[in-house]
């Protein structure tokens, strides 16, 4: 029955296929015709991409069957084996049939579409990550001696897929004039998070094993150097491919939203957020060593070959990014500034809470199975690593210029602060009134008021000090920026146009406002020849294209708006066009 069914299926795609291929081999496809809209190319590249991926899992299925020598090609798994011809012999033909119709009318249009860069950057993605994730997985089970040939057949397959469409992502006449970067930011993003989670797992299982060594404990179970030497080869694999990425394909070079938020994101705030709790929790460690042996050494060491590895390819990590930060615009220093400053205070304030909660404990009775020692030790340990990261990323004490005061970003940053822990320290008050009328009402427990109340109020002391320390800030900001004569904002966002390379002129305006950038590339005429500032970059010299930074901002001086509109024309030339919201 399950046969019968798979068969209609099988004719319904088929006769469904057809109709789509014709019907796109039918429509005219000349670069300034209507009759091919957006629509159509977002149905077709989806229908594109489906395919290529069914065939692939297909492919990747037969290919399995056969390296694997050990069992006969069906086995006992005939849904898999019917599933993967299927998959094979009928997305397969129609995948080509349909790619062969798009690339013989692949014209300008079809290339200026985003639809044919999003379909190549996706695939392209898709296809590195199971290829790779394939293949590290393959020979980290080879390293216990797990021959596994049908993962081995995914790794080649989605190899092969990827390679096809890099090489069409690069064809001279017929790859992507849109969303070029997107795969290699996205691939080296992917390379370069499991190159780090293999690094931390193979340098936690080095020190681990010293650990023990030094205690001369026996461990049970498979050979440290085997974790090791696995974690190892995701190590290698993910270092190469965002090396790769990274250097060879340049996306380090590349400047836009996409890759300026991987870089904050990623780069930054993951990388700090690692290296703050590895630390914090390291010290934790050595603490308890130190002030609470109470507790067995094995159960006190357990935590520390992880949280080593991890502050220390956390800082690696970060302290890269953070060197790229000097060439990235004021928006993008910004950002990566306040989310460091973020997670400080995220763990000094934390930190602050638990010592609170500590110290209220040894004024309340002793309960049984209670480790107030170990929580104070927390505690430090969070505010010790949590406050000199947020005092230095955030300089309390440096005064702040007007100009410094005006950033969307900053104000943005305190509004928030102040506002999440405000609504925090609500939420913990209505739990210490909740706490107090249960005790009032409830005479058989035998738990003291202030055991209840201690670690909402730990939690209410933290957050009462972020919410008024940063809504003072707010409220200095505005006093600055009143006895200066400025506004709060003087432009929000400028949308740039241009047709040259639009980075210099991009970081220009963002130092010069502090304000989102948005870049709209001039399209040349179809009727004639390109207008001259429309030339290629290297047909121009460069001063004559691009707008100096003192003609900027005497075009800038002066204008407000939550929106600007900015056009460099001939010879540098610049248009200030305000935009009513």
């Amino acid at each position: 029955m399950s046969i019968v069914v798979l068969l209609v299926l099988v004719a319904v795609l088929g006769v469904g296929m057809t109709g789509i291929v014709i019907a796109v081999r039918r429509s005219p496809g000349q670069p300034g015709s209507t009759s091919t809209p957006t629509a159509r190319r977002v149905v077709v590249y989806i229908l594109l991409f489906a395919l290529v991926v069914i065939a692939a899992i297909g492919l990747s299925g037969l290919l399995g069957r056969a390296l694997d020598t050990g069992t006969n090609l069906a086995g006992s798994d005939v849904t898999g084996l019917a599933r993967s011809l299927a998959f094979t012999l009928i997305a397969g033909p129609f995948a080509a049939l349909l790619w062969w119709v798009l690339w013989r009318r692949m014209a300008s249009a079809e290339r200026a579409s985003i639809s044919w860069g999003l379909y190549l950057a996706g695939l392209q993605t898709v296809a590195l990550v199971t290829a790779a994730s394939a293949l590290l997985g393959t020979l980290a089970a080879l390293v216990r001696g797990d021959w596994q040939p049908r993962t081995l057949a995914v790794a080649l397959i989605w190899t092969l897929v990827w390679a096809w469409h890099r090489w069409m992502s690069r064809h001279p006449s017929k790859s992507p004039m849109q969303l070029t970067s997107v795969a290699p930011i996205l691939s080296a993003i992917f390379g370069l998070l499991i190159g780090a989670v293999g690094a931390v797992t193979a340098l936690a299982s080095l020190i681990n094993a010293a650990v023990d060594a030094l205690q001369s404990s026996i461990v049970i179970g498979d050979p440290w150097w085997r974790l090791a030497l696995q974690a190892g080869v995701w190590f290698l694999g993910g270092t190469l491919i965002w090396w790769w990425q990274w250097m060879r394909e340049r996306a380090r070079l590349v400047r836009g939203v996409l890759a300026d938020l991987a870089l904050v994101v990623l780069g930054i705030a993951a990388a700090a957020a690692a290296s703050l709790v590895g630390t914090g929790t390291v010290l934790f460690v050595l603490l308890r060593l130190a002030f609470a042996r109470e507790h067995p050494l094995d159960d006190i060491l357990d935590p520390l070959g992880t949280a080593l590895a991890t502050a220390l390819v956390g800082a690696l990590v970060w302290a890269y990014h953070l060197g790229l930060l000097r060439q990235r615009a004021l928006p993008t220093r910004l950002a990566a500034t306040l989310v460091v400053s973020g997670f400080g205070l995220v763990a000094a304030a934390t930190g602050l809470g638990i010592i609170v909660n500590a110290l209220l404990s040894g004024l309340a009775p002793v309960v049984v199975g209670s480790d107030t020692r170990s929580l104070l030790l927390g505690g430090l340990s969070a505010a010790i690593v949590g406050g000199p990261v947020w005092w230095a990323a955030w300089k309390p004490l440096r005064p702040v210029d007007p100009v410094s005061a005006q950033v969307t970003g900053r104000r943005v940053y305190l509004i928030l602060i102040f506002g999440i822990s405000a609504i925090v320290a609500i939420i913990t008050l209505l739990v210490i009134g909740y706490r107090i009328f249960e005790f009032v009402l409830d005479d058989l427990s035998r738990q003291s008021l202030l055991d209840r109340v201690r670690a909402p109020l730990g939690l209410l002391v933290a957050t009462g000090l972020a919410a008024g320390y940063h809504f003072s800030v707010w409220r200095r900001d505005r006093a600055a920026l009143a006895e200066a004569g400025l506004p709060g904002r003087a432009i929000h966002r400028v949308i740039l146009v241009t047709a040259g390379d639009p980075t210099a002129t991009r970081d220009l305006i963002a130092e010069l406002t502090g304000a989102a950038v948005t870049v709209w590339q001039r399209a040349a005429s179809p009727d004639g020849p390109a207008p001259i500032d429309a030339a290629p970059i290297h047909a121009v010299p460069r001063d004559d294209v691009l707008p100096s930074a003192e003609r900027l901002g005497l075009a800038l001086a002066g204008v407000t708006g939550a929106r600007v509109l900015v056009v460099v024309g001939v010879g540098g030339s610049v248009d200030v066009i305000p935009l009513q919201n």
